[in-house]
């Protein structure tokens, strides 16, 4: 069913009725950002919003995004890069508002969660009793037993569940059960081919998101639509981006790809009763040899970056090539068998989307090295090793140097972009991150400023080296807004840099930063979130910390994270230690968080080939690579960690960060910069007494 056009009130006006109805109050910050929105649906101009928490940033866009949608006829896309806040819009924030805007409105608009197909059970693979073989290199009897139970509960489960939607069971599976019950899209019969598709969870969805006004998604639905020679997602004209921060690397994780010893003889399994055995032992004797390459390389936990291609790599690549496209042309056609035996039609799909994937990814890498120039190649090629309890398995992986390119053309070029985070000013500028997405450097900005002069590293390096923006992005239009924060940084929080510790080396942690640590915590009641580099570094602090202190330590490891967050805000005198996830996945407004602690600056790994490879290519054309990709990776996250402290308007406290450089180097003011503007300080016995008289 088509929609239809209307008239409908203005942005203000409705933002007003949704504020009205949902009880709560006006704040000049989303207003801004509402009306910006707003402005750059009307003109097409592409949007970077900067929302501190607290603006009220989801009601922000989603009202000038219903206003369009219901205006136009036309759909929404918003896409999020966690399933929290997917959660959030789709079960919370768009019921109510939908409810509050219908009388405004004339009526109630539509809104709908679509997520990729792997995403959902698939009836024909489960009716069909399609079982995939166990890899027993990497699984043992009890992982086996385990998916056995998981995949029994699986069938089960779909005679009570109305989705299929792998969110909502509980308690979930792990991902190996969970891919016994699913496909992915290239997998997939198709509607024509399938005999469950009218009662397919999966087009149901699409079905539902097809009427809708608003379109929720995340940013791998983006890149696999984007990547797509066919359109997953319904006809939109706007996509709205929240948790921009992320979308590059999300984006670049859809866009990775592998290739293993292990992968292609599972692949050959699935093939034994399609194809001859003389071929599945080719392919499986091709994995063997190139197995035996990868070996070669040592079973280093770091990973090799690979500039060319080592000797024997391109004679076994091209064998390997050669016999998976073969394999894929002896299991004949799909459709074919799909009329006749939908089961048998499924099992040619399975083997044929295997042995398709890993034929392409061979022919990528063979590809890679094109090139002379490092800077101009479109891939990076690494060599990893992987750890499955105690043993170590080697694995190719291929990603691309820039997804700027491919948001540019499949993204920037076809829609108007809204792309909004708490974090997307690094260094005092918006255009760190706009050269990743693929835009020009240098926003526009209008009304409240947004960008300040371009940064000393000079964004405009990484566009040289074609990493995201060539001359003719210099048409694309798109601007900055700050739309500020409800918070008084200045008198709500202070930044301590521990300016007098020694810079923090590869070690265990030096007794000075050790007791540095201690005397903070004691000084803030507990009460502290300790934010790490590695779990190595955590789980060190933590152990030296419960030795010398009375404070409950919470570790992350020692149970689920969630529980661990939970434990943390329920018991006001606590601390909790961790690494990455809980930079970015912590919300404990109130008394029971006064003081973040991150050890050091959060600087990629040296041996991560992607970002290295990245940087090289900047430093290749007379840019700054540290700057340009390392420094502002540390900005991102440094911001995103210091983020933690403030959640309510009445919070107070301090982000005490234990790494002299960020005073010292002369890189530390760029750093600052892409922080909260925080009252600061590098005097020890002034934040000590600060946090002291803070309230309990």
């Amino acid at each position: 069913m088509s929609k239809t056009a209307t008239t409908i009130p203005s942005v203000n006006t409705l933002l007003e009725a949704a504020v009205d109805a949902l009880g709560g109050a006006s704040r000049p910050g989303q207003i801004r950002m509402a009306n910006a929105v707003a402005h750059a649906i009307d003109t097409g101009e592409h949007l970077a919003v900067q929302a501190g928490t607290g603006t009220g940033k989801s009601l922000a866009y989603l009202i000038p995004a219903i206003a369009h949608a219901m205006e136009s006829g036309k759909t929404v896309v918003v896409s999020t890069a966690t399933i929290a806040l997917q959660r959030q819009l789709v079960e919370r924030d768009l019921p109510r508002l939908a409810k509050a805007l219908a009388s405004s409105l004339g009526s109630e608009p539509k809104f709908a969660i679509l997520k990729g197909r792997s995403n959902y059970l698939c009836l024909n693979k489960i009716h069909g009793g399609m079982v995939e073989e166990p890899d027993t290199a990497l699984y043992d009897a009890f992982e086996l037993s385990r998916t056995g139970r998981e995949v029994t509960r699986l069938r089960e489960w779909v005679s009570d569940t109305e989705t299929g939607d792998r969110d909502d069971l509980t308690p979930g599976v792990v991902d190996r059960s969970w891919k016994q019950v699913s496909v992915s899209a290239r997998e997939c019969l198709g509607a024509s081919n399938c005999s469950y598709a009218e009662d397919c969870f999966a087009e149901k969805s699409r079905m539902l998101a097809g009427q809708a006004d608003v379109i929720v998604t995340n940013h791998a639905m983006l890149a696999i639509d984007a990547l797509s020679p066919a359109n997953i997602l319904p006809d939109h004209d706007v996509v709205i981006i929240d948790e921009a921060h992320e979308l590059t690397d999300r984006i670049t994780a859809v866009s990775t790809a592998e290739l293993s010893a292990a992968s292609i003889t599972l692949a050959a399994r699935r093939c034994a009763k399609l194809i001859d055995d003389e071929l599945v032992d080719d392919i499986v004797g091709a994995a063997e040899q190139f197995g035996e390459l990868l070996a070669d390389t040592g079973d280093d936990s770091a990973p090799r970056r690979l500039t060319r291609l080592p000797h024997g790599y391109d004679l076994a690549l091209a064998s390997l090539r050669d016999r998976l496209w073969k394999g894929r042309n002896a299991i004949g056609p799909v459709k074919q068998a799909g009329a006749a035996d939908p089961d048998a039609a499924a099992a040619r799909s399975a083997a044929t989307t295997s042995l398709e994937e890993l034929h392409d990814t061979a022919v990528r890498v063979l590809g890679a090295f094109d090139d002379p120039d490092e800077a101009n190649r479109r891939d990076v090629v690494w060599v990893a090793h992987d750890r499955f309890r105690n043993d170590t398995h080697a694995v190719l992986r291929v990603a691309p140097l820039s997804v700027g390119g491919l948001l540019r053309a499949s993204l920037f070029a076809n829609s108007t972009v809204i792309l909004t985070s708490a974090t997307l000013v690094v260094g005092g500028s918006f255009d760190a991150l706009a050269a990743t997405w693929g835009l020009p450097a240098h926003a526009r900005a209008d009304g409240d400023p947004t960008t300040s002069e371009p940064a000393a590293h000079a964004v405009g390096d990484v566009t040289a080296v074609g990493l995201a923006v060539p001359s003719d992005s210099e048409n694309i239009r798109w601007r900055g807004l700050d739309a500020g924060s409800p918070f008084d940084y200045p008198k709500s929080a202070i930044l301590y840099i521990a300016r007098h510790l020694p810079p923090p080396g590869r070690a265990a942690m030096s007794e000075a930063t050790s007791a540095e640590l201690k005397n903070l915590m004691a000084a803030a009641g507990g009460r502290t979130l300790g934010l790490f580099s590695s779990m190595r570094a955590a789980k060190e602090a933590a152990a030296a910390m419960r030795d010398t202190t009375d404070h409950r330590i919470l570790c992350q490891g020692d149970d689920m994270t969630s529980t661990l967050v939970r434990e943390f805000t329920d018991d006001a005198e606590s601390c909790l230690f961790g690494t990455l996830s809980l930079w970015q996945g912590v919300d404990v407004p109130g008394p029971s968080l006064s003081l973040v602690v991150i050890d050091r600056i959060p600087f990629p790994r040296p041996d991560d080939p992607l970002l290295t490879a990245r940087q090289r290519a900047i430093e290749a054309r007379g840019g700054n690579g540290f700057m340009s990709v390392a420094a502002n990776h540390a900005a991102l996250l440094l911001a995103q960690g210091a983020g933690r402290l403030l959640r309510s308007v009445d919070d107070r406290g301090v982000v005490a960060v234990l790494d002299s450089r960020l005073a010292n180097a002369r890189y530390g003011g760029y750093l600052v910069r892409s922080l909260p503007p925080f009252w600061q300080t590098t005097n020890t016995e002034t934040v000590l007494g600060a946090l002291q008289r803070l309230p309990r």
